[in-house]
């Protein structure tokens, strides 16, 4: 019994694709509970985001994505070294 090549491959690609997936929810999640840990004022003293907390915010998530992009980018030059 042999099985599909067309078929193997989907699964693999399906695997990938789910890791992937959760990697970037797991990327999110941190930078979520991160920034919010910087920004935002823990007394809560209303229900909306004021100006500086949502600058902070913008500005900690760009940071945050731009450093991931840095990171994967040097990552992904050490394993073309390998």
């Amino acid at each position: 019994m042999s099985t599909n090549p067309n078929d193997d491959q989907a699964v693999k690609a399906m695997a990938v694709a789910s890791q992937e997936m959760e990697y970037r929810v797991d990327l999110f999640n941190r930078m979520v509970a991160n920034c919010f840990e910087k920004c935002v004022d823990k007394r809560y003293k209303d229900g909306e985001l004021n100006v500086g907390e949502n600058s902070c915010v913008d500005r900690c998530a760009s940071k945050y994505w731009q450093v991931t992009g840095i990171v994967g980018q040097m990552l992904g030059g050490a394993q073309g070294m390998q």
